[in-house]
């Protein structure tokens, strides 16, 4: 998937959009997807301008956004049938290494379940084949 058809299955723009291409995609089982870090980031300006280094909350946003793809692609259902991916926990949340300008982020996640409209995923975040960030999320389909 391009950042054209990206767009039809997430309701987030520039600079919330933190899905650039997804690699694979497995309906009802898991994604790869990737983000690419430029320095031109609009949060590099104030998140350690002279050491800049992505927030922490972005990480985990990239992979939930990778995730609500992932859910979106497995119920066969876009935003524009009026319903939504919420974020809603995480657990087991850990954070490995800073990712910087120049870094290709390479997002995976896993269903692990879905109840009443509650799924539940395994996602991690890595930049050249080491793990960046890992973490149990919990994302809610709600109607808007």
């Amino acid at each position: 998937m391009d950042v054209n058809e990206i767009r039809e299955y997430l309701p987030h723009r520039y600079p919330f959009l933190l899905v650039d291409r997804v690699l694979e995609l497995v309906p009802g089982e898991s994604i790869v997807a990737l983000k690419n870090v430029t320095v031109n980031e609009p949060y590099f300006n104030g998140h350690f301008p002279e050491h800049p280094v992505m927030p922490g909350v972005l990480i985990i946003e990239a992979m939930a956004q990778a995730a609500g793809i992932l859910g979106f692609k497995t119920m066969n259902k876009t935003p524009q049938d009026g319903s939504i991916y919420y974020f809603v926990g995480s657990d087991k949340l850990r954070f490995k290494r800073p990712v910087v300008p120049g870094d290709q982020l390479k997002l995976e996640a896993t269903i692990l379940s879905e109840k009443r409209g509650i799924w539940k995923f395994a996602v991690k975040a890595s930049v050249d084949g080491a793990i960046v960030s890992s973490a149990t999320i919990l994302c809610a389909d709600r109607k808007v």
